[in-house]
C-alpha cells in the first residue's frame, strides 16, 4: 500500500478484476499432464526399438523405461542392452482406420423413383405441372412486370497468393513387405568387403557394433537402398523380358476382350446372351430379397405370356408371309497396323475355324506399299494374334488342309511365301525368291489343293497351286526350297472382230506378249483334276489337270477381265464368274453360254462366295456395296444388300464356316463381321 502525506491510502487499483468463481487448476492436473505426455516419450521410443530389431540390424539400444522424475524433468539413459531373444521377439503393431469426418453434406435436389418418399415427390411433381398448365389459359391468373431495386454495389479487389495442392499416394501389398524384409535380412552379407581377409570375415558383429556403434549403422542403411535399387531395376527387366510374362498378357488380354465383345461373340456362335447379376451389398440383402422375388415372378410371368403369344403367331402365321432378312453389323477387325492398306484377300483355318487370315496388299499397282499377313483370332478381335511384314503388298492367302499351321501368301512382285503360323518370327519358313521358275507378274489366287493323281495307299496328295499375271498357272514343290512347274500357259486369242464387206485384209500388228494375265481360278469340288481359270481378256477356260493344256472348253460372256470364278458346292455342274464389266454371270458346266446375268449397280465385282449351306444363296461385293442374292426368291434383285462407307471401297467377302455370318474387306484396312437375319437356308 502506498500512503500519502495526510496518512491516505492511495494504492493504485488493478484494471482487470478476476473471477473470484473461477476454478483454479490443481496440482494434480499438472501432474496428469505430465505423465501423459511422458508415456507418448515411452510408447514412442518402444515402437522405434521394435522397428529396429525387426529390420535385422544390430544395434546397441537404450532402455525405453522411463521414471516419474524423468517425465518432469528429463530422461536418464539406461546402460542395459536388448538380448538377442528380446530382439528376435514378435511385435504386433494394430492400426486402426479413424472414423469419416464430413466436412460438407449437401443434400441433393433429386430423389431416387426406389425412395419411400418417391411416390409424395411425384405427385407434387404432378400438381405443380398441372397448376402451370392451368395458368396459361385462365383468368385467374395475370401476369404483370416487376422490378426489384437492388442496393449500390462496391467493388473491392482483394489478392491473395495462389494455394497450391498436391494429391500423394502410396499403395503397399504384402508382396512388397515380404520382399523389403528379405532384402533388409540377407544386405549385411552381401554388403561385406570382397578383398576382406578371412580373419576380418570371420569377426563377430556384435564386436564391430561396440567398435563403431554409429558408423555402421549408417553404412548399411545407406547401401541397402543403393544396391535394392540396382537388383530391382535387373529384377523388372527380366521379368518384362520373361516368356511367361507374354504368355500371361496374351491370356489375360484375351479374358479381357471376350468380357468386352460377349454379347457380340454370343451372337456369332448363336448362344443365349447371359447377363450379368445384380451386386448387392450384405446390410441390404435382406430388404432386398423380396421385391427380387417378387421382379422375378413378374419377369416370369412376363416371360410366359411372350412365349404364348410368339407360339400362336407361329401357328396361326399364313405360309405365305414372309419376313424382310436383314444385316447386323457385329464388329470390325481393325488396328492402327492395318490401316491404310487395302484388304486383298482372307482365308479361314481349315482345323482352327477361329482363325482368320487376311492379306492386305494396295490393288492399284502405282500405289504400291509394304504388305501385311495377319492372322485375327475371335478370342481378341483388336489386335491379331500373328503379324507378317512383306516387302511388296500381298494379294492372296490361304492355310493348308494337312498342315494348317502353314499359311501360304502370294505377293504383287511374284513371290510365293510360306509362313509358320505357330511361330513368332516374321521371316517366311519357305521364300521363292530363289526359283528359277518364279512368277515375273502378281499372283493374283492361289490355293492349296488334295489332288488323287499319284497317291498311293488311299493318301492324297497336296500341292500349292498359283495363277499369275504372266499367263502362267503353276504348282508349287515344298522340299528344301519352293520351286514350281508350269501346269498351263494361257495364250492369247486372237480378234473376233469379223471383216466387212469389200474391206481389205489389214496386217495384225503383233502382241506384246504371246500369253494372256490369269486372274482366278477355281478346282471343281468332287473331280480335283477339272478346274476353271480366268483371264484378263474375259475369257473362262475349262481345263484338266491329265494333260498339260488340255483346255475342255472355253466360256465367253464377260467384256472385261474375270475376277473371280466359282463352283457351287451343293450343284456341281453349276459356277458363277464376276468381272469388271459389272455383271455377275450364272454358268452351266456343259452349256458355253451364260444362263443368268445378274447387274444392280455400274460398278467392279471384284469377289463372289457361294452360301455353304444353300445351292441358291450366294454373294458378290462391288466397289458400292455387298449384295445377297437368293435365286429362289429373285433372280432381278438382290434380297439384301449394304452400302459401303464413305471412306473407302469394298474389295473382298467371305462366309464364315461355323456362323451366320458374313465377312467384308475394304480399301481402309477393315473387315466387318455382319451377322445374318431371316436369311432361308
Amino acid at each position: 500500500q502506498v500512503f500519502d502525506d495526510h496518512g491516505k491510502n492511495v494504492t493504485p487499483h488493478p484494471l482487470f478484476q478476476p473471477d473470484p468463481n473461477a476454478a483454479v487448476p490443481r496440482q494434480e492436473k499438472l501432474y496428469f499432464l505430465n505423465i501423459v505426455s511422458a508415456l507418448v516419450i515411452f510408447i514412442n521410443s518402444t515402437w522405434i526399438s521394435n522397428i529396429t530389431a525387426k529390420s535385422g540390424l544390430d544395434e546397441a539400444q537404450e532402455d525405453p523405461t522411463l521414471s516419474l522424475s524423468a517425465a518432469q524433468g528429463g530422461q536418464e539413459e539406461a546402460g542395459a542392452a536388448l538380448t538377442e531373444a528380446e530382439l528376435e521377439q514378435r511385435v504386433d503393431i494394430f492400426l486402426s482406420e479413424t472414423d469419416t469426418l464430413w466436412m460438407l453434406d449437401l443434400p441433393p435436389a433429386a430423389m431416387s423413383t426406389a425412395a419411400e418418399e418417391a411416390e409424395r415427390v411425384l405427385e407434387r411433381n404432378k400438381i405443380y405441372i398441372e397448376l402451370c398448365n392451368a395458368k396459361i389459359d385462365s383468368e385467374c391468373f395475370e401476369e404483370k412486370m416487376v422490378q426489384t431495386l437492388s442496393g449500390a454495389t462496391k467493388t473491392k479487389e482483394v489478392q491473395c497468393e495462389t494455394i497450391a495442392v498436391a494429391d500423394k499416394g502410396v499403395m503397399v501389398t504384402f508382396w512388397d513387405l515380404e520382399d523389403s524384409r528379405n532384402a533388409s535380412e540377407t544386405e549385411p552379407t552381401r554388403t561385406e568387403d570382397p578383398g576382406a581377409a578371412a580373419g576380418e570375415s570371420s569377426k563377430s558383429p556384435t564386436a564391430e557394433e561396440h567398435t563403431q556403434p554409429g558408423a555402421v549403422p549408417s553404412a548399411r542403411e545407406s547401401a541397402v537402398p543403393a544396391r535394392s535399387h540396382g537388383e530391382q531395376e535387373c529384377h523388372s527387366e527380366a521379368i518384362l523380358t520373361s516368356e511367361n510374362l507374354q504368355q500371361d498378357l496374351v491370356v489375360m488380354e484375351r479374358i479381357l476382350m471376350e468380357n468386352i465383345f460377349q454379347p457380340k461373340l454370343a451372337a456369332y456362335r448363336q448362344i443365349p446372351v447371359l447377363r450379368e447379376p445384380s451386386v448387392t451389398s450384405d446390410t441390404g440383402m435382406e430388404e432386398d430379397s423380396e421385391e427380387e422375388h417378387e421382379e422375378e415372378k413378374e419377369d416370369e410371368k412376363k416371360r410366359k405370356a411372350s412365349l404364348r403369344s410368339s407360339i400362336l403367331s407361329i401357328l396361326t402365321k399364313a405360309p405365305e408371309e414372309y419376313v424382310d432378312p436383314s444385316l447386323e453389323q457385329l464388329w470390325s477387325y481393325r488396328c492402327d497396323l492395318t490401316s491404310g492398306h487395302s484388304v486383298s484377300s482372307m482365308a479361314w483355318n481349315k482345323k482352327n475355324p477361329d482363325l482368320l487370315a487376311v492379306g492386305y496388299g494396295e490393288l492399284v499397282s502405282q500405289d504400291q506399299k509394304k504388305g501385311l499377313a495377319c492372322c485375327w483370332s475371335l478370342k481378341n478381335p483388336m489386335w491379331p494374334e500373328r503379324i507378317f511384314r512383306c516387302e511388296h503388298g500381298v494379294t492372296a492367302v490361304d492355310f493348308s488342309l494337312a498342315s494348317p499351321h502353314l499359311l501360304a501368301v502370294g505377293m504383287a512382285n511374284g513371290h510365293v511365301a510360306i509362313y509358320d503360323v505357330r511361330s513368332r518370327k516374321d521371316a517366311a519358313l519357305l521364300d521363292s525368291s530363289a526359283s528359277l521358275n518364279k512368277h515375273t507378274g502378281p499372283v493374283w489366287q492361289l490355293r492349296w489343293v488334295a489332288q488323287d493323281r499319284g497317291a498311293t495307299g488311299g493318301d492324297k496328295k497336296e500341292r500349292l497351286v498359283c495363277i499369275s499375271g504372266d499367263g502362267r498357272m503353276t504348282e508349287w514343290f515344298i522340299q528344301q526350297r519352293l520351286d514350281c512347274s508350269d501346269l498351263m500357259k494361257i495364250k492369247r486369242t486372237e480378234s473376233g472382230k469379223k471383216k466387212l464387206p469389200g474391206e481389205k485384209e489389214r496386217k495384225s500388228e503383233a502382241p506384246i506378249s504371246q500369253q494372256a494375265a490369269g486372274m482366278c481360278f477355281d478346282f471343281h469340288p468332287e473331280d480335283p483334276d477339272i478346274y476353271l481359270a480366268g483371264t484378263e481378256e474375259g475369257h473362262i477356260y475349262c481345263c484338266s489337270c491329265s494333260g498339260k493344256e488340255q483346255i475342255l472348253g472355253t466360256y465367253r460372256g464377260h467384256k472385261g477381265p474375270v475376277y473371280k470364278v466359282a463352283w457351287n458346292p451343293s450343284s456341281t455342274d453349276m459356277f458363277l464368274s464376276c468381272s469388271a464389266d459389272w455383271s455377275t454371270l450364272l454358268w452351266h458346266q456343259d452349256s458355253h453360254s451364260p444362263l443368268l446375268a445378274f447387274t444392280s449397280v455400274t460398278a467392279f465385282v471384284h469377289d463372289i462366295k457361294w452360301a455353304l449351306k444353300s445351292a441358291f444363296i450366294f454373294t458378290a461385293v462391288n466397289e458400292s456395296r455387298v449384295e445377297i442374292w437368293d435365286l429362289s426368291v429373285s433372280i432381278f434383285h438382290p434380297v439384301l444388300s449394304c452400302a459401303a462407307s464413305l471412306k473407302g471401297t469394298l474389295t473382298s467377302v467371305l462366309f464364315a464356316h461355323n456362323a451366320e455370318c458374313l465377312l467384308v474387306g475394304d480399301s481402309c484396312g477393315d473387315v466387318s463381321v455382319w451377322q445374318l437375319h431371316n436369311l432361308a437356308a
